[in-house]
């Protein structure tokens, strides 16, 4: 019995040293309690919880780690005040070092942001702030956002309008009071900047407020049926708010053909784990989610562990994988833990150190590059582009701010890879809503039942364009014109792709009225001759024009003969005709110099010299002259110039010809200042734009209505109007039919041209534009012109518009330049033979005077040097010679008094040589001057 107590005394003993050991080893890590506010009813919440305890526990079970941590799972409430209750108290009582709010709006975190602020404790959030990074980090120091700027996704959603080249879209988002805001207006100038714009906002509220939430959003859904836009962008909803919305917007149709809806990653990204009957009513919806990398070891392990889990704890959820939000999670404990043992033995108690040590994380996590700027994350994220089709959906490619649409994403496995991206998307892979083979056109197509209604210009003033006649004992209408059968040819191109069953309704106000009547939907379109002007199209569409536009001034013709008397002068400018005098006295002058040296036809007293130079060039242009060419020289020059002449005098003939055959009509009023100072009247088309523009810009008092166009001759005769200002299609056809009476006058004042208009934003435009373009390629258009506005036949041979133009000097110069380079050559290279001649001459005669045989005495030699030198040296010149002395040069001895003659070198040296040097020719001159 005495034995018996010293055992237990062992086993107490031991006891006591096992728990001493335990505590001291537990004592050796220091625990960090963090906290956790998340929804346990959501997915989402569902998703947090799972992650952050498989961080908390990983970390734990991490033997590296100096530290233990443990977490306090808190649930949402309805209430955004109960959640600050609930942050309040796991600062206070539970002493936690971080809150990680699993909260899905903005409303909500920023009351948990303001705890944080005031007990300086860190504060991490999945939700981005509605306020630029620096701002909330301003306002709300210790908040980290484990998010991307929103302005990524609003770029995405831009770039796919873009790429599909929809010009309206509805934006529906569910109401949290602070974060759709501001997102919604930047997205709004994204739209613009890329030529689209919202037409409708629908704003749901939170259906956990509603008592009946189907009914509220059917009465928001069925507003929609009256907007012409069917592209649809959900930018924020939660499931159970999207659940009534397609619901009501598939059972009234607005989920069928010709819709396109974009839903942003508030429901993209929880496409994996949303109810079949959800996934039935987005058939054909394109989704924007969140991109991370699914091929990593890291995501493998925890996609195992997190399936374990989550299977075990919520048995009820239909599928198990985790997406961005259960990463994003992950990620931010992963942050923290980083922080904590960054912090080695200093003391986790200093919260500011600790935040600042989160934010300079720089890892690459499970849901991609966790950096921070601002307390935001930078790392831009990365979008995958899905498209629902039957269970699930497909994956379509990729976005992201760097490289735009692509097949491949910028990284993945942690290398980088080659990207070709695209600024649009590929539609083929696509499956739109109702099964449609073809783009959605994103707007309320006519339908058998609902047809487009098309307005007509009931009144105009060229029916010719669009015409409306009512049918006899009956209410129905008959459309003709040029406007009516080229929309028909247009819709014969359009049915190739779809059917437009239309209406025409005829409207007899004036044409700013019926611009009114689209911009107020009474008509989807107008079909007519409505021309383009910049403050129509801000709120209307056109399509491409169909023919040219621009306001004239017509006005009646005048016959003046007082310019006939001088009719011939016409045919050459100014400029050409004193070009043209110049060049023929130049080659008189070069004629007449290389001419009278050795020609006897061009010698003779200077008055007779001239007269024969201007007669022979004269009367070559008429290819009349019969005086002979002696130089070789002036023959070249004589051939170039008769072909100048020839072209000329051809070139003039047919001008002059044309002037006096073609009817020439003369304006009657040349220009719009002489209607201005005179305060004269002038007509329009009253019911158009013309009218307004006549007053406003060009500043015109007097303006008559004419309302149509037969009555324009009849004010035109009757003095009423002296001009009349009709746009160019309509001038056109006025003066095709009165082509002999009227003419333009004044400047043109250009505008758009002419086309049809449709609604702001309506797709059908661009395809009308597309159809008419085809027609002009291909000739239809011109055909139908040529039909509608043949000439008159009395118009045949007038041009009313143009006269025959006056030849000027550009182009003839080349054949002046050829001549005067010509004349200009020949006369250097005579001039050059003559002064070698005249050289070789000089030498001879020096020769024999200077160097004389030596058989002459001394004295002999001397006078014949004195001689020399007293009468200069022979060369061409002009010297006196008397009557006594001309006998050897030819001249009548009757000139008794002496005279200046232009003597040769030959000439001047048998003057000075000895009378056996004269030729016979001379001596028989002298004798026959003797002999009279």
């Amino acid at each position: 019995m005495s034995s018996k107590p010293f055992p237990m005394l062992i086993f107490i003993l031991k006891t006591c040293i096992i728990i001493s050991l335990l505590t001291l080893k537990a004592a050796a890590k220091e625990t960090i309690e963090i906290g956790a506010i998340v929804d346990f009813n959501s997915r989402i919440g569902k998703e947090q919880k799972t992650a952050i305890a498989i961080a908390v526990e990983n970390y734990n079970h991490d033997s590296r780690n100096h530290k233990l941590m443990y977490v306090h799972f808190r649930n949402t409430s309805k209430d955004a005040i109960q959640d600050l209750f609930t942050a309040e108290d796991l600062v206070d009582k539970n002493n936690v070092k971080m809150i990680v709010v699993g909260m899905q709006t903005w409303e909500e975190t920023a009351l948990v942001a303001d705890i944080g602020k005031r007990h300086q404790v860190p504060i991490i959030s999945f939700v981005t702030a509605s306020f630029t990074p620096e701002l909330v980090q301003l306002k709300w120091p210790f908040l980290v956002q484990m998010s991307s700027s929103s302005l990524e996704q609003i770029n995405c959603i831009s770039a796919i309008v873009r790429s599909y080249q929809w010009r309206r879209i509805i934006i529906i988002y569910e109401d949290d009071m602070y974060s759709d805001s501001s997102m919604l207006a930047v997205l709004s100038e994204t739209l613009k900047g890329d030529g689209a714009e919202i037409e409708h906002q629908v704003i749901l509220p939170q259906t956990s407020s509603l008592s009946d939430p189907r009914e509220v959003v059917r009465r928001e859904v069925v507003k929609l049926l009256r907007k012409q836009s069917r592209v649809f962008v959900v930018l924020r909803s939660s499931v159970s708010t999207a659940s009534h919305l397609f619901k009501e917007a598939k059972e009234i149709g607005l989920m069928g053909r010709d819709s396109a809806w974009i839903l942003a990653d508030s429901l993209a990204d929880l496409l994996d784990s949303v109810d079949s009957p959800f996934i039935s009513s987005i058939q054909g919806a394109l989704g924007i989610n969140n991109h991370y990398a699914e091929a990593t070891k890291s995501f493998q392990d925890f996609k195992g562990q997190f399936q374990k889990i989550f299977r075990s704890d919520y048995s009820m959820e239909d599928h198990s994988e985790p997406g961005i939000h259960a990463l994003k999670a992950y990620d931010s404990i992963t942050a923290f833990a980083k922080a904590v043992n960054n912090l080695g033995t200093k003391s986790s108690n200093d919260s500011k150190l600790l935040k600042n040590k989160i934010l300079s994380s720089n890892f690459t996590g499970l849901s991609g590059q966790v950096s921070f700027v601002d307390g935001a994350l930078s790392h831009p994220s990365t979008f995958r582009i899905v498209n629902v089709v039957g269970k699930r959906y497909k994956r379509l490619g990729f976005w992201s701010s760097k490289v735009g649409f692509s097949e491949v994403v910028e990284a993945e496995n942690g290398e980088r890879i080659q990207v070709n991206g695209s600024h649009t998307m590929k539609s083929s892979e696509v499956k739109w809503p109702g099964e449609l083979n073809r783009v959605p056109k994103g707007w309320a197509m006519p339908t058998d039942s609902k047809p487009l209604i098309i307005g007509v210009p009931g009144r105009t003033s060229f029916e010719k364009f669009v015409k409306v006649k009512k049918v006899a004992n009956s209410n129905e209408r008959k459309y003709s014109g040029f406007c009516i059968d080229l929309f028909k040819v247009v819709l014969k191109i359009l049915e190739q792709n779809y059917t437009l069953p239309y209406e025409f309704e005829p409207y007899d106000g004036s044409y700013p009225d019926l611009v009114q009547q689209v911009i107020n939907r009474r008509f989807d379109a107008i079909v007519g001759d409505m021309t383009i002007l910049a403050e129509r199209i801000k709120y209307v569409e056109f399509t491409q024009p169909f023919a040219e536009s621009g306001l004239t001034m017509v006005v009646p013709v005048k016959f003046d003969g007082s310019e006939k008397a001088w009719m011939f002068l016409k045919p050459f400018t100014i400029s050409m005709w004193i070009v043209t005098g110049s060049i023929l006295v130049y080659t008189m002058l070069v004629v007449w110099f290389m001419e009278h040296q050795s020609n006897p036809e061009f010698r003779g007293r200077w008055k007779d010299q001239l007269g024969t130079a201007m007669w022979f060039t004269f009367s070559s242009l008429f290819f009349a002259h019969r005086e002979k060419i002696k130089s070789n020289y002036t023959k070249i020059v004589v051939v170039v110039w008769l072909f100048l002449v020839f072209v000329l005098t051809s070139s003039y003939t047919a001008s002059l010809t044309s002037m006096l055959t073609v009817p020439r009509l003369e304006p009657s009023v040349k220009d719009i200042n002489w209607i201005k100072r005179t305060n004269t009247t002038v007509g329009c088309d009253g019911d158009s734009f013309v009218k307004d523009y006549l007053r406003q810009v060009l500043e015109l008092q007097n303006i008559k209505n004419i309302s149509n166009q037969e009555d324009y001759p009849k004010e035109f005769e009757s003095g009423n109007i002296k001009a009349a200002f009709l746009e160019i299609p309509y001038q056109k056809v006025f003066l095709r039919e009165h082509c002999n009476q009227y003419v333009v006058a004044g400047p043109n004042y250009r505008f758009g041209g002419l086309a049809f208009v449709f609604q702001k934003g309506s797709p059908l435009a661009r395809d009308v534009s597309e159809a008419i373009l085809t027609l002009t390629q291909d000739g239809t258009l011109n055909n139908l012109e040529e039909r509608w506005f043949s000439l008159s036949r009395n118009c045949d041979n007038v041009d009313a518009s143009n006269e025959t133009e006056s030849l000027t000097l550009g182009s003839f110069w080349g054949l002046y330049l050829v001549s005067g380079a010509t004349s200009t050559v020949c006369l250097l290279f005579f001039v050059w033979r003559l002064c070698r001649k005249s050289r070789q001459q000089s030498q001879a005669y020096y020769d024999s005077v200077v160097h004389p045989s030596t058989n002459q005495s001394f004295w002999t030699k001397t006078a014949r040097i004195i001689q020399y030198y007293q009468n200069d040296k022979p060369a061409v010149s002009l010297r006196r010679v008397t009557s006594g002395r001309v006998a050897g040069l030819g001249v009548d001895e009757k000139g008794s008094s002496s005279k200046w003659h232009l003597v040769s070198p030959s000439d001047a040296a048998q003057v000075f040589d000895g009378s056996s040097q004269h030729p016979p020719q001379s001596s028989l001159e002298m004798g026959n001057l003797r002999s009279e």
